[in-house]
């Protein structure tokens, strides 16, 4: 990203200040429907991973906004040298979560990116891009869950 900046003529100079104010713990705010979102999938019994192409350290933007106690496993792609499609970000989520791809649904925003989870065999789901304005939809997210969880949990016939 520094190196990028370096050719955008008015960020030349300020590039580490760029960079502070970007990774600032307050420069990213999450959607009004996570956190309720987050808490009730927790709640639910279901553990929760997030696979993240961001550049820099996701987990004190979780901190900032007391997120981080509801996540189980974060894998960022700068740690690990690859981003999002690359199935291995995808598969170490879900060995760091103990589940199996197949019983494991991805929810993301970037069809390309995102999607990539499908080649890993997770069950994927996208959400519109939009902006941070309102609800983003999680609410068909925990829906979905608790709809599978119940269904799982009733005996065969």
């Amino acid at each position: 990203m520094r190196g990028w900046w370096r050719h955008v003529d008015f960020l030349r100079g300020v590039e580490e200040a760029a960079y502070r104010e970007l990774t600032a713990p307050d420069a990213w705010i999450p959607y009004p429907d996570t956190e309720p979102t987050l808490r009730a999938l927790r709640s639910s019994g279901l553990r929760i991973g997030v696979v993240s192409d961001f550049a820099w350290e996701l987990r004190a933007h979780l901190a900032h906004h007391g997120m981080s106690h509801l996540i189980d496993s974060c894998v960022i792609s700068y740690e690990h040298g690859r981003e999002k499609p690359d199935p291995r970000l995808f598969f170490k989520a879900c060995a760091d979560l103990g589940t199996e791809p197949r019983a494991t649904l991805m929810v993301g925003d970037n069809p390309v990116r995102d999607g990539g989870a499908t080649a890993c065999g997770l069950r994927t789901y996208i959400l519109p891009a939009e902006n941070r304005t309102g609800e983003r939809g999680l609410a068909d997210v925990l829906r979905l869950a608790t709809e599978r969880q119940t269904r799982d949990a009733q005996p065969p016939r």
